[in-house]
């Protein structure tokens, strides 16, 4: 085994774990978050540097070579014009991210989206079927627990333990502009079908709501929908 052996390995496991979150990833389900992505590689490089320091001979195989082009020591010409690029590409690359993540951004939008499209013709219009009663608005609460507060939040404020990850973030319920402005058949609709479920005139919008028709009955989504409406103090829109 060479002596780069294991800082190649670590590199080339990097970038691949990196391109399976990025690309390979959302071929079978929603986009993952940058986030979430930048975690994943972080984790594996940490194990990477774990297994590399088990022994001294691991160590100089992982480090050695970084050490050596970063001192510049032993290094060919070529080896010694690529090392004065990456000192300096390197710097101006990290800069020029975080002023482009910082500067103000004044372009306008690339397209218009409706914030809240219209949904199917047979969706208009339904009425809650399940009777608004303490016990099945208790039973919405327990559901809405265990499958939407992980984004939505406990409060029903849109802060719950997985909202950080997403862009646009999962929507307030205590807001008035969000529930308050929309019909239960509306809602029925948005966690029927989820984000995959948006017609066009929703994009650009990445929403990462699941489409929950497989694993919850109707009924059990109306009671969800009773339990939002009490948790944030609102009432659905009605038509006069």
């Amino acid at each position: 085994m060479g002596r780069t052996s294991l800082a190649v390995k670590g590199a080339i496991l990097l970038a691949a774990i990196f391109v399976f979150l990025k690309v390979g990833v959302p071929l079978f389900t929603a986009p993952l978050p940058m986030s979430l992505v930048w975690l994943y590689v972080f984790l594996t490089a940490c194990g990477i540097v774990v297994y590399g320091t088990l022994t001294g001979e691991s160590s100089e195989s992982l480090f050695g070579t970084v050490f050596r082009f970063l001192g510049g020591g032993g290094l060919g010409g070529t080896a010694r014009s690529l090392r004065l690029a990456v000192l300096v590409l390197f710097p101006l690359w990290v800069g020029w991210v975080t002023y482009d993540d910082l500067a103000p951004q004044t372009e306008p939008p690339v397209e218009n989206r409706v914030i809240h499209p219209a949904p199917p013709g047979w969706f208009v219009g339904l009425a809650n079927p399940v009777p608004n009663t303490p016990e099945n608005v208790m039973m919405g609460k327990g559901l809405y627990a265990a499958y939407c507060s992980p984004c939505h939040g406990a409060m029903f404020n849109g802060n719950g333990p997985a909202s950080d990850g997403w862009n646009p973030p999962p929507a307030n319920f205590v807001d008035s502009g969000t529930i308050a402005q929309l019909q239960e058949s509306y809602l029925f609709w948005r966690i029927k079908k989820g984000g995959v479920g948006l017609p066009v005139e929703a994009h650009p919008w990445k929403s990462a709501m699941p489409r929950w028709e497989v694993e919850l009955p109707d009924e059990w989504i109306w009671k969800i929908i009773m339990a939002e409406y009490a948790g944030s103090g609102h009432k659905p829109r009605t038509w006069e």
